[in-house]
């Protein structure tokens, strides 16, 4: 098919291109470019070139039809965007490395041993409501550090048979200057290397530091209790075991410390996330949390949900669904153009980058009725929404822990609803803030109410 169709090239600076608006606000730059300009569009930021995908059609033809050119973005010697942090995990890692790494992991996230985590799951939700208990009935709280406190502990409890919540306060505010430097060098190319040491440099280095002392103590604990380990059969183990095909090799510390930190950041955050958007979401509509607490109370009448009860929270499900539509935790997908190619009759560069706005896919009016309505009864409708609803991404590289952080995050969302009230602080509408995760900007400030 003859490529006769021009990209839009959003309008920008002669030197810096379109630099100062993605600075200003890199959320609101790619909603407003796509409003703008269309479902594909062209951008430039200062020497880095790129794409913006908005469309569920466009998406399919990258992602699942031409996965291998659109390729991830990995260079060992200049790592940019979340590869700094994650080095060769499995978000970050390509070829044979992903593929060994995905097959080695899978069996850790597959439905029947998952169920297995409930209990495990359950602990970590118990133990902070009863820590609200104690703060007192109406005591503030921010939700995304709730929020991101609660899943740090489930990820590190039933994937490393440990806990890090003695460490939390130091763990948290790292992490976050992780991930929002991981997002600057991506949509800021001018971001001073590394090795200049800028403020905002050292505090990288020095985030990156504590996260590291956390997680190759976590290795260094296992090492050093060897007999021990077989009791915990956990993810921690199948990489300590693991043995490569061909050469029989063991993993180095190095490569399970970039599979650990991947589950240990993008395993928290993401559903951390999610808990916080849909406590808010629900605190905005009384009328939701009203049918909520109707199917809480009816099924499972204060109790903590098990595996059987929580395939019938129809309605649960369809409240996360819908956040996750209306503020997807993982924001944009991020590919490498790796050869010339044809999408859609549109001729796109090699060497430029592919940003996928699962935002904008989520909110597209062609694909969702009324899209800035929040509604979780539109998922109570079964209906094929393959590209235009995909919170965990698509294709191989789809979100290896999906149904794991479902899973989790219907049974805490339904202890947390069935014992608190959250009263926001604030009745402004809450800032979405892109950095690499879709955050709530100031992270919710709000009131516990005892049920």
């Amino acid at each position: 098919m003859p490529h006769n169709k021009t990209i839009p090239q959003v309008k920008g600076d002669f030197l810096l291109g379109n630099l100062s608006q993605m600075v200003a606000n890199p959320f609101q730059a790619l909603c407003d470019w796509q409003r703008d300009y269309g479902d594909l569009v062209s951008f430039r930021l200062a020497i880095r070139e790129f794409y913006l995908f908005s469309h569920p059609k466009l998406v399919e033809q990258a992602l699942i039809k031409q996965s291998d050119v659109f390729t991830k973005h990995y260079h060992p010697k200049k790592p940019i965007g979340l590869a700094l942090v994650l080095g060769q995990g499995l978000i970050t890692s390509q070829g044979e490395v992903w593929q060994r790494q995905r097959r080695l992991m899978q069996p850790v996230f597959q439905r029947s041993n998952i169920t297995t985590l409930l209990p495990q799951i359950a602990t970590a939700g118990g133990n902070m409501l009863d820590r609200w208990r104690k703060l007192g009935d109406g005591a503030e709280i921010k939700l995304s550090e709730e929020m991101t406190r609660l899943t740090l502990e489930v990820i590190t409890q039933t994937m490393f048979s440990t806990s890090v919540l003695d460490k939390v306060e130091h763990i948290a505010p790292s992490l976050e200057i992780l991930l929002r430097y991981a997002s600057k060098t991506l949509l800021n190319p001018l971001t001073p290397p590394l090795y200049v040491p800028t403020p905002a440099n050292q505090k990288f280095k020095q985030a990156l530091g504590i996260i590291d002392d956390v997680i190759y103590g976590i290795i260094d604990q296992r090492h050093a209790a060897p007999t021990a380990s077989s009791t915990h059969n956990d993810l921690l183990d199948m990489l300590l075991n693991a043995r490569d095909d061909n050469t029989g090799e063991k993993m180095t510390d190095r490569q399970i410390r970039d599979e650990v930190i991947t589950i240990f950041s993008a395993g928290h955050e993401t559903t951390a996330n999610l808990l916080s958007w849909t406590l808010y979401l629900l605190a905005r509509h009384p009328d939701v949390l009203v049918k909520l607490h109707e199917e809480l109370d009816g099924l499972v009448q204060g109790k903590i949900p098990n595996a059987e009860d929580l395939q019938q929270l129809v309605y649960t499900r369809a409240v996360l669904n819908e956040s996750m539509r209306f503020r997807p935790p993982a924001g944009i997908l991020l590919r490498k153009v790796n050869k010339n190619t044809e999408i859609d009759g549109y001729f796109l560069k090699a060497g430029r980058l592919a940003i996928f706005s699962i935002f904008n896919l989520h909110h597209h009016p062609d694909f969702w009725p009324r899209p800035d309505q929040f509604d979780p009864e539109r998922f109570l409708i079964p209906e094929n929404r393959r590209f235009s609803f995909m919170p965990f991404g698509t294709g191989e590289r789809i979100c290896i822990a999906n149904h794991f952080a479902l899973m989790e995050a219907q049974l805490l969302l339904s202890m947390i609803v069935q014992h608190y009230d959250l009263q926001l602080l604030d009745t402004e509408e809450v800032e979405i803030e892109l950095a690499v995760a879709l955050r709530p900007k100031g992270g919710i400030p709000a009131r516990i109410k005892w049920r």
